[in-house]
């Protein structure tokens, strides 16, 4: 079945989870948020704060999720082979989240992968190194992160939810901020004069959600062990 076919959020849903064809620069990043309907953002700045409170604590259940999601991307554009997006992605996040379950060390790893890829790829590009060469700075990114997960487990579970949820935050806030079409043009002139404004809007609740996750479960070790 087409998303084109499904209800209006559902079909939402579905497009905010089809692949980029091309790396986003701000402006796109930009646009997908005023095109986000008032559901999804609203989404996000829910599933936002949940990761940057609770990431450790509920660290299995989102990091399932995650690869729930990332099956889902995998199994949708598999799907579109067929006519059918909507069932692949069903059976790709079904069949990721159950091989994620009980492989949460290496499920872990592997996010933290995906993490430091992409942040990588993100800092490559923001200095202005050549753009043909951004793989250099993903693959860095990737292995670093990735094995950095197998010394540093809690931590890299509270950094890696800290980091997710605050990019969720606050591109669920630009969402809603967007349905205001008195501020919406202030609000994209400002970030595109400033382009820190959007790194640092990111980067100061993930520095606070990592402190506050360290605060509440500084002491987990020992679950940690126990999990």
């Amino acid at each position: 079945m087409d998303p084109a076919t499904q209800p209006s959020f559902a079909g939402h849903l579905l497009q905010t989870l089809r692949l980029p064809s091309h790396w986003p620069a701000q402006t796109d990043v930009l646009v997908w948020c005023q095109q986000m309907t008032p559901g999804v953002a609203a989404i996000l700045v829910i599933g936002g704060m949940v990761y940057l409170l609770f990431g450790w604590y509920i660290f299995k259940t989102l990091v399932t999720l995650n690869a729930a999601v990332l099956g889902a991307l995998i199994g949708g554009r598999i799907g579109e082979f067929g006519g059918s997006f909507f069932a692949g992605a069903c059976m790709g996040a079904f069949l990721a989240a159950a091989i994620t379950w009980p492989l949460m060390k290496y499920a872990v790893a592997f996010m933290g992968g995906v993490f430091g890829a992409l942040l990588g790829a993100s800092v490559w590009r923001a200095v202005g190194l050549e753009p043909e060469l951004c793989w250099a700075g993903a693959l860095t990114g990737l292995v670093f992160f990735g094995l950095i997960s197998f010394i540093l487990f809690r931590g890299s579970v509270m950094m890696y939810t800290s980091l997710q949820g605050s990019v969720m935050l606050i591109f669920g806030i630009l969402g809603l901020i967007y349905k205001y079409q008195s501020i919406a043009p202030r609000v994209t002139e400002n970030i595109l004069i400033q382009p820190i404004i959007l790194p640092m809007a990111i980067f100061i609740p993930t520095v606070l959600g990592l402190i506050y996750q360290q605060t509440q479960f500084g002491e987990a070790d020992g679950a940690a062990k126990k999990k």
